[in-house]
């Protein structure tokens, strides 16, 4: 008897489906793992659901267990946290995080699967791929004790960054957002909040996370001279243009990029992709990064949710996707 799931698809620009898979049978090294939670990353995820990876940055932007291609079809998706229901005895019956696509069921190398801690619930280790993208943001910034910080862009990468910067001794912390609302979830972090014209400038480091324009630009604005911005956003296939005229090179300002999809060169001596990605995990027991998940609902639901996050008529840092049996 073939073992099947289901799966989210996106089956053309602007359009999710829920397509049956057949899996493989385990082998002696692999895991079948059935998903309790996925996570909809929503500044990626929408980007692809409308199909806008750029074609040369194809191989860059593909997901470990992707399938398809870009723009469609393709199966896409990192935020999953399920159960092991076959495997190494160590594994059977624990709970793990894989960067598989928002699918019931699935089977990967026990090796791609990494155990959630028992301090963290599944319905919070979701949220392990971002913070794991923040851990890397804050070893390439390298804040110093005492400094002023700001995070510009308060989406689930942010939010993230500014809920780890929270616990450096003597930081000031301001998240930074266009958006109001963001305050309520500032104050959970434990964080200072900010409109955009608002907020304090004559900062030492700036972190970027919110994808705009105006808010690379105000990013800029506020640093002190020789001050640094860690450009965390990603414009797929949108230009930006900035004002790098005026007093950006008499203050001797820095834009530094910061990418997870490679270790930072500051830990890339000591530290491995694991190391960095069960850190995460550790962060998360947390209660704090709660605030993340501000949406859900349940797998089946999925197509008609997405195309609605992608439009933005569901707001959301982080869209938590519930599956049967939880």
């Amino acid at each position: 008897m073939k073992l099947t799931a289901s799966a989210f698809w996106l089956g053309a620009p602007g359009h999710g489906e829920i397509r049956e898979v057949v899996l493989p049978e385990p082998a002696e090294d692999e895991v079948l793992v059935r998903t309790l939670y996925s996570g909809v990353s929503r500044g990626t995820e929408t980007l692809v659901f409308r199909g806008g990876v750029p074609e040369n940055q194809y191989a860059t932007m593909r997901a470990p267990f992707q399938d398809g291609d870009f723009p469609a079809p393709v199966k896409y998706g990192y935020l999953n946290v399920g159960q092991v229901e076959q495997g190494p005895p160590e594994l059977l019956g624990r709970t793990v995080f894989c960067l598989y696509p928002h699918q019931t069921r699935y089977v990967v190398p026990a090796s791609a699967v990494t155990l959630v801690p028992d301090s963290v619930p599944a319905s919070r280790a979701v949220l392990a791929g971002t913070v794991e993208t923040a851990v890397n943001a804050l070893w390439d910034a390298a804040p110093l004790i005492g400094d002023r910080i700001a995070v510009v862009g308060g989406g689930m990468v942010g939010c993230s960054v500014a809920a780890l910067l929270a616990r450096f001794p003597g930081v000031r912390v301001q998240l930074v957002d266009a958006d109001p609302a963001r305050g309520d979830i500032a104050r959970a972090l434990g964080v200072d909040f900010a409109l955009p014209e608002d907020a304090a400038g004559e900062l030492d480091l700036v972190v970027h996370a919110s994808a705009t324009e105006a808010g690379l630009t105000r990013a800029l604005e506020l640093l002190a001279p020789e001050g640094t911005v860690i450009e965390l956003s990603w414009y797929g296939d949108r230009r930006i243009s900035l004002p790098l005229g005026e007093a950006f090179h008499s203050r001797r300002l820095t834009i530094r990029s910061s990418q997870v999809g490679s270790l930072s060169p500051a830990r890339r001596a000591g530290r491995t992709y694991a190391d960095r990605f069960a850190l995460a995990l550790e962060l998360l027991a947390e209660r704090a990064f709660d605030a993340l998940v501000t949406g859900e609902c349940r797998f089946e639901e999925l197509p008609d949710v997405m195309a609605k996050l992608s439009s933005g008529s569901i707001p959301a840092l982080c869209h938590r996707v519930v599956y049967d049996g939880v």
